[in-house]
């Protein structure tokens, strides 16, 4: 085969074509463009569903404290997922006992309706609505914002020491209890402006409630009762004692939807600090590895994890669980007075509020978003 081809010409050079119909390899958008590919793009990559057990760990095993505005008593924090925003009450301070943040790092304080003692504070989706009880402070015992900025005082029916409230969303109800009071230590209100006093079958220090959806339940627990410190409600108006699992000082409660379980926690007692519920009826002891005064628990689907604060000023302050039976003491940044804490889904962090400590008031767990 002879070759005929002229080598003695030099090639003319050419653009290199930007467009990949034509070999190119510029950028392709495909802004605009609707459908699906018309075969499966392989990847080495294995989708991995659900978080790794070390990242649940490490979510609750590293915390780091934030400076916060003003070194108040701060008694309760709990997020709005439509404002993205944690809200913090408190019970001292001079026009700002309420503080927000949008991430549990930057905290701005907000002035609050008054002066008082404001020792809870919780959201209502469906109302857009924050709304915080206190513990004194004359008639005007409530107070609702918007936005956490902006506050406006409510009426309570009775000047009662208002010890915690929630929200149900299926019963569109608002639902506040008492430390003092007789027979009536429950209020309610539709809209957190019109509050009604309820009935109670005991006169106990009750400390905290909460609302199982799926049970359609208010349960609360109390500080006193003799083995009798719970009770619960379909409606928040009639409600019923129930035996705890022993007589301790339950000054926390919370549900967990996954689990299908309430779960208590006490400030006082042997090593049996913890009881857990199906029910709200039936209540079962359960071992806590350290003896603190845990005062707070709550419950994140997402890590599907129970986690407990403490009050007490020396030890460990924070332990968690998977299921409210088995119990592990996680590290804590500074011993601090802690008491209440809350989950935020959006930022994956747990965020805790202290009424003592010097500025550095918050902790918050790590992320793994």
């Amino acid at each position: 085969m002879t070759d005929t081809a002229d080598y003695s010409k030099e090639a003319e050079p050419t653009a290199h074509d930007s467009m990949h119909e034509y070999g190119g390899s510029g950028e392709i958008s495909v802004a605009g463009l609707s459908g699906v590919l018309t075969d499966e793009q392989p990847s080495e990559f294995t989708i991995v569903r659900g978080l790794p057990t070390l990242f649940k760990n490490l979510a609750v095993s590293i915390w780091t404290t934030q400076r916060v505005p003003s070194a108040n008593l701060w008694r309760s924090v709990c997020w709005s997922p439509s404002l993205a925003l944690f809200c913090a009450v408190a019970y001292s301070g001079t026009g700002n006992r309420v503080m927000t943040s949008p991430d549990g790092l930057t905290w701005t304080n907000q002035s609050s309706a008054a002066d008082i003692m404001w020792v809870c504070v919780c959201w209502s989706p469906e109302l857009a609505l924050f709304c915080a009880v206190s513990y004194d402070g004359g008639s005007n015992r409530a107070m609702t914002s918007p936005n956490g900025i902006d506050w406006i005082s409510r009426a309570a029916p009775a000047t009662k020491a208002w010890q915690a409230v929630c929200w149900s969303p299926e019963l569109t109800l608002f639902c506040a209890v008492s430390y003092g009071g007789t027979n009536q230590r429950i209020m309610t209100s539709p809209n957190g402006i019109d509050w009604t006093l309820r009935n109670t079958p005991q006169n106990y220090l009750w400390s905290d409630i909460c609302w199982s959806p799926e049970l359609t339940l208010f349960c609360c627990v109390s500080r006193t009762g003799n083995g009798s410190d719970v009770m619960t409600s379909p409606n928040g108006i009639d409600w019923t004692i129930r035996s705890s699992a022993s007589a301790r000082a339950w000054i926390g409660v919370c549900w967990s939807p996954e689990e299908g379980l309430f779960c208590a926690v006490s400030n006082a007692g042997d090593n049996n600090r913890v009881m857990t519920s199906p029910n709200g009826t039936t209540w079962t002891a359960r071992e806590t590895p350290f003896l603190n005064k845990w005062w707070h628990v709550c419950w994140s689907p997402d890590l599907n994890m129970f986690l407990a604060v403490s009050r007490s000023l020396t030890g460990n302050h924070v332990m968690s669980s998977p299921n409210g039976v088995k119990w592990t003491i996680r590290f804590q940044p500074l011993s601090e007075d802690w008491t209440f804490v809350c989950w935020s889904p959006a930022l994956q962090i747990f965020c805790a509020v202290s009424q003592s400590g010097s500025y550095n008031q918050v902790m918050t767990s790590i992320s793994y978003i």
